[in-house]
């Protein structure tokens, strides 16, 4: 990842179609598949579908100075490209890099990017097939994929020879799925973590309420992501974690993830979602392949930090800082870190 920091990881655009598929013809031309894939009609319609395939899902790309030196396509289930995927999962499919771009990290960035966007959609889990001659495998294996062997043959009756499957889990639990906000949420959770805030916390101040319950602007800056009762459609809970490669506070330094504002609704008081929400971002980390996730608490929070200590977050002493509040009063922050790990 560290070698592929510069390019740009983002979105496919409209008018980006036929690089993307001269991209994949390169990319796979040059691999070990390449006369098993040539004029074959399967392979052909899903290379040069860029259109169906982004509709089906996304289509991702890495891109320097205007030029793609990658792409991938997230799926999701029973769309027309898709083949592994069942309910509730996504599919990352025609991962490619530009053969003269080999060796620079963007395939494992294109992986981590496409787990990162179905962890955005709230998916249970990644799923990939790729062939036997592929070295790919090595990366899927080192990132935390778990083979699916009893899939392989399924694949390897509908590929082009011998198949590996694999599967990353995105969720922590079945009955509660954290997903990134959607705009006509965006009241209800402004109100949820005011609300849990405020009656918690009687020391916070007016102007801190009011940047609380401001959950639109920082979805247009951030994330913000939410745990949702499966069954229901119930909001439990949220936090807020930074986009890709930005920072939340001054508390946190380049090479590490911070979080911020994670508030559960009091109904949902006693369900694990604040450790659930913890436990998601530090999948976020681990995906982003961050080793240490921070944050800053307040002694008065002390339900907060209870939770992050039983969860084995650590103090940073060094790094707590003090702040003044409007009364005039002075509040000391504590900043705790986790060490992530590099897969889940």
């Amino acid at each position: 990842m560290n070698a592929a920091s510069n390019p740009l990881i983002r979105p496919i655009l409209a008018a980006e179609y036929p690089a993307e598929v001269a991209l994949l013809n390169a990319a796979y031309s040059a691999g070990p598949y390449a006369a098993d894939l040539d004029g074959d009609p399967e392979w052909e319609r899903s290379v040069n579908d860029t259109a169906g395939r982004d509709a089906d899902g996304q289509v991702i790309v890495i891109e320097e100075s205007g030029k793609l030196l990658g792409a991938a396509s997230v799926l999701r289930p029973g769309t027309s490209h898709a083949k592994l995927a069942g309910e509730g999962e996504a599919e990352l499919r025609l991962v490619a890099v530009d053969p003269g771009a080999q060796g620079r990290g963007i395939g494992e960035a294109l992986v981590r990017a496409g787990l990162e966007v179905a962890l955005g959609w709230g998916r249970s889990a990644l799923r990939l097939d790729t062939g036997v001659r592929n070295p790919a495998q090595r990366l899927y294996a080192r990132l935390g994929f778990k083979h699916t062997a009893e899939l392989d043959a399924q694949r390897t009756s509908t590929g082009y020879g011998d198949s590996l499957t694999y599967r990353y889990a995105l969720q922590e639990r079945t009955d509660v799925r954290v997903r990134l906000i959607r705009a006509e949420e965006v009241p209800a959770v402004s109100a949820l973590v005011l609300a849990a805030y405020r009656d918690d916390y009687a020391h916070l101040d007016p102007g801190y309420l009011a940047q609380i319950a401001d959950v639109a602007a920082r979805a247009e800056a951030h994330l913000v992501w939410v745990a949702e009762d499966v069954k229901t459609g119930e909001l439990l809970g949220t936090v807020t974690t930074p986009r890709h490669r930005e920072l939340l506070t001054e508390v946190s330094v380049p090479g590490e993830m911070d979080i911020r504002l994670l508030g559960v609704s009091q109904s949902a008081r006693g369900r694990g979602i604040g450790e659930l929400l913890t436990k998601h971002s530090m999948r976020l980390a681990r995906i982003r392949g961050i080793d240490r996730l921070v944050l800053e608490t307040s002694p008065l929070m002390e339900a907060a930090w209870r939770l992050y200590e039983r969860l084995g977050f650590e103090r940073l002493s060094e790094r707590d800082r003090a702040i003044t509040l409007a009364s005039g009063d002075e509040l000391r922050l504590l900043t705790y870190a986790h060490a992530t790990g590099e897969t889940a």
